[in-house]
C-alpha cells in the first residue's frame, strides 16, 4: 500500500520520496528535497519515534506479530499506534477497532475505511462493485489492476491517505489503473493448464494470511502452503478459514507442526520444496497453489523475497 500511495503522488506530479521499512531508510530521504514523504514504519521504528507529526497515517490492522519481542498483543498495538501521535489525519480500519487511536496517540481528524458504512467503502450495484469515497465513485473495481477484497481494502486506505494530503482524484484513478502490485504480495507467479500459482510470501503473520483467504474464490481445490517461523503467534484464527472441504494445507518449517494441527486436511513436511513435490501430482485445472505462509522466512530462507523466488522457481518446473 505504501508504494500505491507513492504512485498516486507521482501521478499527481508531486515530488515524492518513499522509504522507511521498505527501500531507502527514512532519515536518508531527508538528503533529498521532496515535497512529500511516503513512509512505511515498523513497530520497532515507532517505539523510538516521538516527533513524526504525519500529515496522514494509518494502521491497516492489528494482529499478532513479533510476539517474541512484545509482552502481548496490546503491547504490540501500542507501539503501532504511536504513528498517530501529533498526526493531522488518521485513517482507521472500521472492521478492526484495534486500529483506532487512543490517549496521546490520536490524530486531529479521523476518517475510516471498510467494506460498509465507512468514509471509504465498497458499493455493489447490479452485480458490479465500486470503490467509493463517501458518495463519489473512485473507480469501478473491474478497472483497477489489483483484484480481491484485501486489495480493495488497501486501495480504500491508500485513497484516504492520498486525499488527506491533497492528491486529486484523477491522479488516484490513473495510479489505480496502472499499478500492478508488488512482488511477493498475492502475485501470480505462474499459470499453466488452468492451475494458478500465487506468491504471497510477504504474508509473514497470521493477519496477512487471513486477509489473503478472506473472500478468495477458487474453482477447484486450494492448495495452501503454510510455515516458517511464527514468532510466537497464535495460529488459531486460521483454523475456521482453512478447515474447508476445498482446502488442503501443506505445512513446513519451524512451526509447521503447529500449523498442521489446525486442519484435518493437512500434510507436514520439512521444507517447502518437499511440500510442492508432494502436491504437484494432485493438481487439476481450476486449482490454485497459494504460498501465504503466515510466518517469517528466516528459519529456512534469507528473506521473504528469497522464499517467494524459490516458490516461483518451483512453480515453473515441468
Amino acid at each position: 500500500m505504501t508504494t500505491l500511495v507513492y504512485e498516486m503522488a507521482k501521478a499527481a506530479g508531486i515530488k515524492v520520496g518513499m522509504g522507511g521499512n521498505i527501500g531507502i531508510p527514512a532519515l536518508s530521504l531527508l538528503n533529498e528535497d521532496y515535497d512529500l514523504y511516503v513512509l512505511e514504519l515498523s513497530s520497532f521504528q515507532l517505539e523510538t519515534t516521538y516527533s513524526l507529526k504525519a500529515a496522514a497515517a494509518t494502521v491497516l490492522n492489528v494482529t499478532e506479530d513479533h510476539m517474541n519481542r512484545y509482552v502481548d498483543l496490546e503491547d504490540y498495538r501500542q507501539a503501532k499506534l504511536r504513528i498517530y501521535h501529533n498526526a493531522e489525519t488518521a485513517v482507521v480500519n472500521l472492521e478492526d477497532k484495534l486500529t483506532f487511536g487512543e490517549g496521546e496517540n490520536q490524530a486531529k481528524k479521523v476518517v475510516s475505511f471498510a467494506e460498509n458504512q465507512a468514509d471509504y467503502w465498497l458499493k455493489t450495484e447490479n452485480g458490479k462493485q465500486y470503490l467509493m469515497a463517501k458518495e463519489e465513485v473512485i473507480l469501478p473495481c473491474d478497472e483497477a489492476t489489483l483484484v480481491g477484497r484485501h486489495n480493495y481494502m488497501n486501495i480504500l486506505a491508500a485513497t484516504a491517505l492520498a486525499q488527506a494530503v491533497g492528491i486529486n482524484l484523477e491522479a488516484i484513478r490513473t495510479a489505480l489503473r496502472q499499478f500492478k502490485g508488488l512482488d511477493h504480495r498475492f502475485q501470480l507467479a505462474h499459470q499453466t493448464n488452468g492451475i494458478r500459482w500465487i506468491n504471497d510470501s510477504k504474508a509473514t503473520n497470521v493477519g496477512s494470511t487471513v486477509a489473503a483467504l478472506a473472500g478468495l474464490y477458487v474453482e477447484g481445490t486450494l492448495h495452501l502452503l503454510l510455515g516458517g517461523d511464527g514468532k510466537g503467534a497464535d495460529f488459531s484464527e486460521l483454523a475456521d478459514l482453512i478447515n474447508q472441504p476445498h482446502i488442503s494445507t501443506y505445512c513446513f518449517g519451524r512451526d509447521g507442526k503447529q500449523l498442521a494441527a489446525l486442519s484435518s486436511q493437512s500434510h507436514l513436511f520439512e521444507t517447502m520444496e518437499q511440500a510442492i513435490s508432494f502436491l504437484r501430482p494432485h493438481l487439476k485445472s481450476g486449482d490454485m497453489v497459494l504460498l501465504s505462509p503466515a510466518c517469517a522466512s528466516l528459519d529456512q530462507f534469507a528473506s521473504f523475497e528469497k522464499r517467494g523466488e524459490e516458490f516461483t522457481r518451483l512453480a515453473k518446473l515441468a
